[in-house]
């Protein structure tokens, strides 16, 4: 069962529910008795853990991995710095 986070917009206490899919969303504060609760949309956190991605995942169609990328430094000319025109020659 999903835990669903309400928000009361009247006294602001906040509280989570376990509830079926199928269960109506909470209306009534258990606090303060009003009609005014609110499911908080909050985003869900993700946790990558191990050292990577396994050969068995996404296997190419031929069943051949791809050979990595090299991680060698290639040097690549520095972008050229433009210089703003000078206010003196934007005026002749």
């Amino acid at each position: 069962m999903p835990i669903y986070t309400y928000r009361c917009e009247t006294c602001g206490v906040q509280f989570d529910r376990h509830q079926s899919f199928n269960d109506q969303p909470l209306t009534t504060c258990p606090e303060c008795n009003k009609k005014s609760l609110r499911k908080v949309i909050a985003p869900v956190g993700i946790v990558f853990k191990g050292s990577g991605w396994y050969a068995t995942d996404h296997k190419s169609p031929s069943g051949v991995r791809n050979a990595p990328k090299s991680e060698s430094k290639e040097s690549s000319p520095a972008p050229a710095e433009s210089k703003p025109a000078t206010a003196s020659a934007a005026t002749e």
